[in-house]
């Protein structure tokens, strides 16, 4: 019996969408029915060349790309270019194979076309909610069919990570956040938000780093050449040594949700002012809403990690779990 979970990966790789993609492919739980662009971290031509990079290396070519939108619903498009580097995977200029490039239609029309002819599919959002916005906005109830929609995206109680209160990918395109949460709500649903509340705790450090080298040369090598302006961003904006992967969380979740705990209550997003893109989370039923989220609060951060290793890079569980209890 096939009991692969059949996904649709929507992305702006970007580094740490470059991990989760390497995460999700390594991951034998989930049939990765394609993966559709977005503009976020870096333009969406760029996303797409960094998709292929990563499907070349994990030798997963057969998966199709799908270009998605290119600049957000209302605000002029910022990307993260300072955090990912112009090319978005650290300034390596890493060569994308020849002769592949993103399929004709759109990643919108891409997902609503999919989501109409199944029920049995699920959806891994690990940038600004764009696409999905413009499927909503293309028909409601295109979203109905979906089994989980597990979102990389806002902050609970954590501080922001471009503004004081705002998480990257929701202050990038904060009008398609609210649509696609808004539109959870109206079908009665709920979004899984993997956010900065639980991802700050997954650190790549160096040591870390080293040892993924040493059990596989050349995923190892590859994750070390991407990360290392990452490594830079972090220490001078942060003064972390290592840096934060948020993505890969949000694959791991959706692969075992026991990874981390939560809380469900309505939840929005801020579209103007000196709050735009703050996730709203109605914690205490002020509001007097049903719940539209489900939002992580807490995780296992060593589990997490040792699954991280284990399932890209191989190696011995024992020893990766002794390794990481070392650090």
């Amino acid at each position: 019996m096939n009991t692969k979970q059949k996904v649709i990966i929507d992305c702006d790789p970007g580094i740490d969408d470059s991990l989760a993609l390497m995460y999700a492919l390594s991951s034998k739980e989930l049939d990765v029915m394609a993966i559709t662009i977005v503009c976020g971290n870096v333009p969406v031509e760029l996303g797409v060349q960094n998709a292929f990079k990563v499907l070349q290396l994990m030798d997963r070519l057969d998966i199709k790309v799908y270009a998605g939108e290119t600049k957000p619903l209302v605000r002029e498009f910022v990307s993260a270019q300072d955090t990912h580097g112009m090319d978005g995977l650290g300034e390596t200029y890493i060569e994308a194979p020849k002769g592949y490039a993103a399929e004709e239609i759109s990643a919108s029309e891409y997902i609503e076309q999919t989501l109409k002819l199944n029920d049995d599919i699920s959806i891994i959002a690990l940038g600004p909610l764009t696409n999905l916005a413009k499927v909503v906005q293309q028909d409601k109830y295109a979203l109905k069919n979906v089994v989980r929609l597990v979102s990389m995206g806002g902050n609970y109680k954590s501080f922001g990570n471009c503004s004081p209160v705002a998480e990257y990918n929701y202050w990038c395109d904060p009008d398609a956040a609210k649509i696609v949460y808004e539109n959870f709500a109206f079908l009665g649903k709920k979004i899984e938000m993997v956010g900065l509340d639980v991802t700050r705790d997954i650190v790549l450090t160096p040591s870390i780093l080293s040892y993924l080298k040493r059990i596989n040369k050349e995923k190892g090598s590859f994750v070390e050449k991407i990360v290392q302006f990452y490594f830079d961003f972090h220490w001078e904006y942060e003064k972390i040594i290592g840096c934060v992967i948020n993505d890969p969380l949000a694959v791991a979740y959706f692969v075992d949700p026991t990874l981390c705990n939560g809380i469900e209550a309505y939840t929005t997003v801020e579209t103007e002012g000196l709050c735009l893109g703050q996730t709203i989370v109605d914690a205490m039923g002020f509001w007097k809403k049903d719940s539209n989220a489900v939002i992580c609060t807490s995780v296992y951060s060593t589990y997490f990690m040792e699954e991280f290793v284990y399932r890209i890079f191989g190696g011995n569980r024992k020893e990766i779990h002794s390794m990481l209890a070392q650090l």
